[in-house]
């Protein structure tokens, strides 16, 4: 499986360091969409909060910043052709949120980052957390996701590396 990652920096201000090269997101990206084959294709735009929030008021009716927003290139019943077109979809990540909520969970930020990429990616493929059962299965398969490449639990109070 291979897939192409397009990253754009939408920030007014992005001087910082602490958003990951393409070659993290791509891994992270490869890593939860393992299950697809052949090759497809995701945008990752990082934003700052102004920009997150208007996209959340107008897709998801919530006038606040958020940190990641996935938009499938496809509702769940053309999911299947869509995936096997190669077309996965978008991803919208607020740095300035990633970087808070890190701090907040006292892990390190790439950590965060990388979950947040997978989390987004799951999204694309269907998984969703609406139900308590629909968040156990997503949850779960992320938490096995982030331990393959030695990230702790996300979901735990603080999930600093061990």
């Amino acid at each position: 499986m291979k897939i192409e990652v397009t990253v754009q920096d939408g920030r007014e201000s992005s001087d910082d360091d602490e958003v990951p090269p393409s070659s993290a997101f791509t891994s992270w990206a490869k890593l939860a969409a393992a299950t697809l084959s052949g090759e497809s294709q995701l945008t990752i735009r990082v934003v700052d909060p102004l920009e997150s929030q208007q996209l959340n008021l107008q897709y998801r009716g919530k006038d606040k910043p958020t940190n990641v927003l996935s938009f499938a290139y496809a509702d769940d019943e053309m999911l299947s052709e869509v995936i096997s077109g190669h077309l996965l979809g978008d991803l919208v990540i607020c740095a300035d949120i990633v970087r808070q909520e890190a701090a907040d969970k006292q892990c390190p930020v790439n950590n965060h980052w990388a979950h947040l990429t997978i989390h987004g990616v799951l999204h694309l493929l269907g998984y969703n957390h609406e139900t308590q059962q629909q968040a156990e299965e997503m949850e779960a398969l992320e938490i096995s996701l982030l331990a393959s490449i030695n990230i702790n639990n996300p979901y735990e109070t603080t999930h600093k590396q061990q």
